[in-house]
């Protein structure tokens, strides 16, 4: 399965980057904490080139701690300014500007040999659709700026925002790349809502997210659907099947005759992965992608 979606305003978006990007100084790319590599679009490192870069793991606090944690490791050995972030709350957000200034010290310094007098810092802030750049840009804004929603594609134009006197930053539409090649990448986006729902079909989605939350955290399932016993082969579809119809009995997607409706029942697994009543969960370790 190789999914491709690439809608036409995210190849606008692009060539819209790519023509600011010499009056920018520092990038800031947001990537989803529970899926830091499958979120983390290639197309960006060829877009921004040498341009300073601060990485933020935005949605931790939806994200298993232990996980986040051995991800900020893996990226910090690979030289990358790695922050973990919780745009909503506001968490690590107040860090953002003294990374943005360590990143800016070379130009301040060449500046300062200029004699000139530095200036707020031109910031983009790029990422997938629905990882938060909204969000953030309103936290940090400390008013509402930019639109937000629970769906992918809501910005749709770039706009600049003044961050106090220090920082000015540059919104841009989220960009996904043309294809994922790796159905799990696809599916992993998917079931955090990155990719709109028409694009996969969600028993698909709920079937694989069924099958990773079965292996890595099956506690959730009795927890949160009082469902005791899984399945005893992951690879036996009729028995994945047959989990996701348990969880479609208790949240109410019965249809006449008793019988489960599937579609349903995965909607609804899903919403409660998006709106966290599963737990601080992460799809994806350093040592699994």
């Amino acid at each position: 399965m190789t999914i491709q979606w690439f809608p036409g305003h995210m190849t606008r978006a692009r060539r819209q980057i790519e023509e600011k990007l010499k009056l920018i100084d520092v990038a800031i790319e947001l990537l989803d904490a529970r899926l830091p590599a499958s979120s983390r679009n290639p197309m960006i490192g060829d877009i921004l080139g040498a341009k300073p870069r601060l990485v933020l793991l935005n949605k931790s606090d939806m994200a298993d701690p232990a996980v986040t944690e051995r991800w900020v490791e893996k990226l910090a050995a690979e030289q990358v300014r790695v922050l973990p972030i919780d745009a909503n709350a506001g968490t690590g957000v107040k860090e953002i500007l003294p990374r943005a200034k360590e990143l800016m010290a070379p130009k301040y310094e060449a500046w300062r040999k200029k004699g000139m007098e530095p200036r707020p810092i031109r910031t983009l802030i790029v990422g997938i659709p629905n990882v938060g750049k909204s969000t953030l840009i309103n936290r940090l804004a400390g008013r509402a700026v930019a639109a937000t929603g629970d769906r992918p594609g809501v910005t749709k134009g770039q706009q600049w925002i003044k961050f106090g006197k220090e920082m000015d930053l540059l919104d841009t539409p989220g960009i996904l790349w043309p294809k994922f090649d790796d159905p799990l990448v696809g599916l992993r986006l998917a079931a955090t809502g990155a990719i709109r729902d028409e694009v996969l079909h969600s028993e698909d989605v709920a079937f694989f997210l069924a099958k990773l939350l079965c292996a890595r955290y099956p506690g959730v399932f009795a927890e949160r659907y009082g469902i005791e016993t899984l399945p005893s082969d992951l690879e036996d579809p009729h028995q994945v099947v047959e989990l996701l119809e348990g969880i479609g009995r208790r949240r109410g997607a019965i249809m006449s005759g008793g019988k489960i409706n599937l579609a349903k029942a995965s909607d609804a697994f899903l919403h409660d992965l998006r709106t966290g009543k599963l737990g601080r969960i992460s799809l994806e370790t350093p040592d699994s992608v």
